[in-house]
């Protein structure tokens, strides 16, 4: 049987993950549970080519242009779980959080709110150390909030990041680790029920040649030069956490080496922590955050384990009325 060039079988996969978002009206998509079958890993491009349904809210956290979140709500009465969902793109001002919209709306669709984060970053002024992390900090505290008006259950909150946006996910987890005279150090930080980290980068130090030398330009200087930031940020040398980590990672990665979740993970259980490492076969680094891919079933899992969802949040429909908040 002949078969379709290699680029027109990725056309016909990213046109069936648009129809089946148009399909619900560009709301927010039930997750897709079929493995559509792919020639090649998904690229960044791709990515930004799907569908982004927009967010019922978008909410301000902060005073800067780049402190805000996009909340998500299913349908219904709530209150509903909530997944804080952490953008990547090497912590550059050039990558925002547009790119995880279907991500984020294919959640929601299974009953969970989602809190999608933006955040200074570097390019940005205040970006880098220490206004990147003090932002998501504040931008998920900033739930306690948002909870006042819209019906959140505080006690299922995870963390869900992809590629430095799994580190931020992670780092999220370990602040109240942090001594007070840290600039980083937050009284009172939101508890999480457990953290999922998509390729997430996970120990700094061995990252640092990758991305354009991203890590060096983040936290200022190389661990040498500014050490405390180091073991402040990077997650590996925050363990233990005690709250329950899901590593995802694919084995085609070219972006950040699988190595990063293999050693984090190895780490993690010789200080008995609650961690899993589940490696997708054949996926690369930005399958992971594409409902319907190969990988998609992993993440699915991940953040239903967490929370205790039942396949019934299946029939779960998202709201449709787009909103803007002050």
């Amino acid at each position: 049987m002949h078969r379709a060039p290699r680029q027109k079988r990725q056309l016909i996969y990213l046109l069936t993950v648009a129809s089946l978002l148009l399909a619900s009206s560009l709301t927010v998509p039930l997750a897709l549970h079929s493995q559509i079958a792919q020639e090649r890993n998904l690229t960044f491009e791709d990515i930004t080519k799907l569908p982004a349904p927009p967010a019922g809210y978008r909410i301000a956290y902060g005073s800067d242009p780049s402190q805000f979140g996009d909340l998500r709500l299913p349908s219904g009465k709530g209150p509903f779980p909530v997944a804080i969902v952490i953008h990547g793109g090497c912590w550059y001002s050039e990558y925002d959080l547009k790119h995880l919209a279907s991500l984020s709306a294919a959640l929601t669709g299974l009953g969970i709110a989602t809190w999608s984060l933006e955040y200074r970053r570097i390019g940005n002024v205040g970006g880098g150390w220490p206004g990147t992390f003090q932002d998501v900090a504040n931008g998920t505290d900033y739930l306690r909030v948002l909870a006042q008006t819209h019906a959140l259950d505080l006690k299922r909150v995870i963390t869900v990041g992809h590629s430095a946006g799994g580190e931020l996910a992670l780092w999220l987890a370990a602040r109240s680790h942090l001594p007070k005279d840290s600039p980083l150090y937050s009284p009172d930080p939101l508890r999480l029920r457990g953290v999922v980290s998509l390729a997430g980068i996970t120990n700094l130090r061995t990252y640092r040649p990758n991305c354009g030398d991203a890590v060096n330009k983040l936290l200022g200087g190389s661990p040498d030069e500014v050490p405390l930031r180091y073991q402040q940020t990077s997650p590996i040398e925050l363990l233990p956490m005690r709250v329950p980590q899901r590593l995802i990672h694919g084995d085609r990665d070219d972006k950040v080496p699988l190595s990063q979740s293999n050693d984090y993970e190895a780490q993690a259980k010789t200080r008995h922590d609650d961690v899993k490492l589940t490696v997708v076969a054949g996926a690369g680094h930005f399958d992971l955050i594409a409902p319907g891919s190969s990988a998609w079933r992993a993440v699915e899992n991940a953040v239903r384990s967490l929370l205790n969802l039942s396949n019934r949040s299946n029939d779960i429909r998202p709201r449709r009325s787009p909103k803007k908040h002050p």
